[in-house]
């Protein structure tokens, strides 16, 4: 089968050939046709964190073609969270990992559901427990989990979202229902967040930019607020740090990766948010945007336009 790995990631024509995954106890056999492209395939493909022969892509959609599990049958559309292989036409993965495809969602949507919706879910439900009447700040609100976190505090909460981006996005951010959305580039949005906040604050922040933000974020949350950090995008070191400006307003700053999470916290996290979530995805109650579209072969190119943050929501790999 056909593959995109670390290694061939940044080539003009990014296939490779691979042997077809072998199935184990509990696994079921998924042909592919779209993938999520994220940031950690990123982080992989520019960093090498990883051999140069592992497979890029964390979540995936496609059909049921072998396996024994008595939960799905083979012609059944599924999508999964995975650990990584999803980059190919192919992908053997734990039945426990899998969730099936509401009828009206095509494969391409539902490539943009698993790492991100549920990386927003845990970051709102498990790590933090968010509740009615607070305020959550989501930066970069307009990147696919951006945007699959106002949406789920808005389905699930009544919560106050506001919404960090730059300027041509902050009415995708409204879109998507965040109730403020502030132009980092042209606005301080610690002294934003505290205007429309009162002075309060915002109690829980998701935070994927990093070291840049880290002064902002400290004067933006609110006392015993949180700071969930999900990505360094901004860099990792920051200088001049104060504690006691964590101290005094009793902050929580907590760190997050779901791809190096255990089989038994992704299982269990993938059924809360099916219980959850999955009737508001079957009743069309939640917005799935592809942003920008490649075929397989094209890695290379879809990695480059996440790079250089052209897209406005997700980035999906057709699979044919």
């Amino acid at each position: 089968m056909k593959v995109v790995n670390i290694d061939s990631a940044k080539k003009s024509n990014s296939l490779v050939d691979a042997p077809m995954p072998e199935l184990k106890d509990g696994d079921v056999l998924v042909k592919i046709h779209a993938v999520g492209v994220n940031h950690v395939d990123l982080l992989w493909a520019d960093q090498k964190v990883k051999p140069d022969d592992t497979i890029l892509g964390l979540e995936m959609a496609g059909e049921v073609v072998d396996g024994n599990d008595t939960n799905y049958n083979v012609g059944n559309r599924v999508m999964g969270l995975i650990d990584n292989g999803g980059y190919a036409e192919y992908i053997a993965v734990p039945a426990e990992r899998l969730m099936p495809i509401p009828d009206m969602v095509d494969y391409k949507k539902a490539a943009t559901i698993p790492e991100s919706f549920l990386t927003a879910y845990q970051t709102l439900f498990t790590i933090e427990k968010l509740q009615d009447n607070q305020t959550v700040l989501i930066h970069a609100g307009a990147s696919g989990v951006g945007t699959a976190a106002i949406q789920l505090v808005k389905q699930l909460t009544k919560a106050t979202v506001i919404t960090t981006s730059s300027t041509k996005k902050t009415g995708i951010c409204l879109d998507y229902g965040a109730d403020y959305a502030i132009d980092y580039r042209n606005s301080d949005f610690a002294e934003e967040v505290s205007r429309v906040t009162d002075g309060h604050g915002a109690d829980l922040i998701l935070d994927f930019i990093g070291a840049s933000y880290y002064q902002q974020n400290v004067k933006a949350v609110a006392l015993d607020g949180q700071i969930i950090l999900i990505g360094n995008l901004g860099g990792s070191e920051i200088k001049d740090v104060n504690i006691m400006d964590i101290i005094g307003k009793r902050i929580s700053i907590t760190g997050t990766l779901l791809s190096t999470r255990s089989n038994e916290y992704k299982a269990k996290l993938i059924s809360d948010f099916s219980k959850d979530v999955y009737d508001l995805l079957s009743d069309d109650k939640i917005k799935l945007h592809v942003s920008d579209e490649f075929d397989l072969s094209q890695s290379k190119q879809a990695l480059t336009c996440m790079r250089e943050k052209q897209n406005t929501g997700k980035i999906i790999l057709n699979v044919n």
